[in-house]
């Protein structure tokens, strides 16, 4: 059915601290709205908010007509333990609960209960929306298609990162619901993946609201982007799709600037004017005091009244800065500068495979042959599945090749960001995690440098696990400025990292001296990012394009 929800001054906040206030939007069908915004601005919250699963501080969420279905499809797909794949996508399109419902209600028929059948009928009509009918057939299609190779069967922890992924990418391909909340659906996706997102998003006659980091697909997707813009405190609706926001936006902010650096002249130069007055009438009161003798009583009125006349002037002046149309200042954004320390050079083989096979379960990757020399900046893409973190892991001598050689330099210092953020996983607080990468930092030092990267005081005594994902890619960031690295690894460094930290590691590596391993799919990236070197890997096998 086609539906529209509408928010009305919707207000949330986190703590003591307030993310938005007064927030209205209208979603109706068709539309794909963009939510952009600073890690912790509150789109998360937002969409939690919208989905019904946090209540509203203020305001109110409504959905026309109210009947109407909201599936709200959250970053990290949830892999319950022993959930099976068929289980997990049916909880994700709805079906499970709408099943659930429906089983209730007929028992409630079967049972004579008043009104049961009324709402036996409500609650298969809304099964049938979901897709119930037809979802293990559908599923098994979908699945095929996406060429993932796991059975309906399969238990979901079982999976590879990019396995799940596929698996959530399904779960949304399966669903109907009238409005898609969808929070970062494009991290862990391959270029695959990312075309038959764009390809659904863009098909939609449901409306959407969405968050993604991922700059392509905000420009081939949205149709228009809200905006909650942490630093000033505001929340702006841009109308258009996402190049024509960041030209109104860089407008916007321009006269903002131009606005209050107006009113601010004009305050300056009034209250100059102002105390000049006040002074000059400061000046003729003293005048006239001290040749209170003059035996000239004109020149004593004259006198007296020149100090009257810049004391009304100077009233009048200060009148003139009161009726000013105040504006404030705009406030200065929180501004990232990212910088990665190089340790000391490595030899000139940095790492090295030799007819090197690695197998894990059935999959098998090689044989490689493979150098990596000092200084080389390698770009590495492929499917999910395809072997890409396999290969970086025999590269770096984590697993040990079941055939072959693997070899990793002498001095070689490793940085990495890999795909889990697995340094920032545990129950301890976010400072000891981080400690002890850096045992010989001082803890005032270590609150500094988080500080930088946007981590203060109510992020690090926390269990480093309860932070959002883009607050653990932050302290993953961070540690690469803690220490000297000569070989940098980063797997998926974009995956939930806001815009302006984004561009901040892209300007970051284009002054990084040492070698580089590059595994993502964010094609901004790559086209941002020098590189000296392709690999491709698929289906096991490593090529260099």
């Amino acid at each position: 059915m086609s539906a529209t929800l509408v928010a009305k001054s919707l207000a949330a906040g986190h703590g003591d601290r307030a993310l938005f206030t007064g927030l209205d939007l209208v979603v109706a069908p068709g539309d794909v709205i963009g939510l952009v915004g600073a890690n912790g601005a509150g789109k998360s919250t937002l969409l939690r908010t919208l989905a019904g699963l946090l209540p509203a501080e203020e305001g109110e969420v409504r959905l026309s007509p109210a009947t109407a279905t909201v599936g709200y499809l959250p970053q990290e797909p949830e892999r319950r333990a022993g959930e099976t794949v068929e289980a997990f996508l049916g909880r994700r399109t709805g079906v499970t609960e709408a099943q659930s419902v429906m089983d209730a209600a007929a028992e409630a028929l079967g049972a004579g209960v008043a009104g049961a059948d009324d709402a036996y009928a409500v609650a298969l009509e809304r099964w049938l929306a979901l897709g119930g009918a037809d979802l293990a057939e559908r599923a098994a299609d979908v699945i095929a298609d996406l060429g993932l190779g796991v059975g309906l069967g399969q238990e979901m922890p079982t999976l590879s990162g990019g396995q799940a992924a596929r698996v959530g990418m399904a779960s949304l391909l399966l669903s109907r619901y009238d409005v898609f909340l969808l929070d970062e659906p494009t991290n862990d996706l391959d270029l695959d993946g990312l075309a038959r997102l764009e390809n659904f998003v863009t098909g939609l006659r449901a409306g959407a609201v969405l968050v993604s980091h991922d700059r392509e697909f905000l420009t081939r997707t949205v149709t228009g982007v809200l905006e909650l813009d942490l630093a000033q405190q505001q929340i702006n609706l841009y109308g258009g799709g996402y190049a024509a926001y960041l030209e109104e936006r860089e407008v916007a902010r321009r006269h903002a600037r131009e606005a209050y650096d107006e009113y601010a002249d004009t305050k300056s130069s009034l209250e100059l004017r102002a105390r000049t007055q006040r002074a000059w009438m400061e000046k003729g009161v003293r005048n006239a005091r001290r040749k209170a003798s003059d035996p000239d009583k004109h020149v004593k009125h004259h006198r007296g009244e020149t100090s009257e006349k810049q004391a009304a002037k100077a009233r009048q002046t200060e009148r003139l800065i009161e009726r000013l149309d105040v504006v404030e200042e705009p406030r200065k954004e929180w501004d990232l500068r990212m910088e990665i320390a190089v340790a000391p050079r490595a030899g000139s083989v940095v790492a090295a495979l030799r007819e090197a096979v690695v197998r894990r379960g059935p999959f098998a990757l090689g044989p490689v042959t493979l150098e990596i020399g000092w200084a080389d900046r390698v770009a590495i893409t492929g499917a999910n599945g395809a072997g890409k973190t396999t290969l970086l892991a025999a590269l770096l001598g984590r697993v040990e090749p079941d055939s072959g050689a693997a070899y990793l330099g002498p001095g070689v210092v490793v940085g990495e960001v890999d795909q889990a953020r697995g340094l920032f996983l545990g129950a301890e607080s976010l400072l000891d995690a981080f400690g002890r990468q850096v045992p010989d930092w001082p803890t005032a030092d270590v609150r500094t440098l988080l500080a930088k990267f946007g981590l203060r005081a109510d992020h690090v005594l926390r269990p480093a696990v309860t932070l959002s994902p883009g607050e653990r890619t932050r302290a993953a960031l961070s540690l690469l400025q803690a220490r000297g690295v000569n070989l940098l690894v980063l797997d998926e460094p974009t995956n939930h990292l806001d815009l302006p930290a984004i561009e901040q590691l892209e300007s970051a590596l284009a002054s990084y001296t040492g070698t580089l391993l590059l595994v993502t799919h964010d094609r901004r990236m790559l086209e941002a990012v020098s590189t000296t070197r392709a690999l491709v890997v698929a289906d096991g096998k490593v090529t260099e394009s």
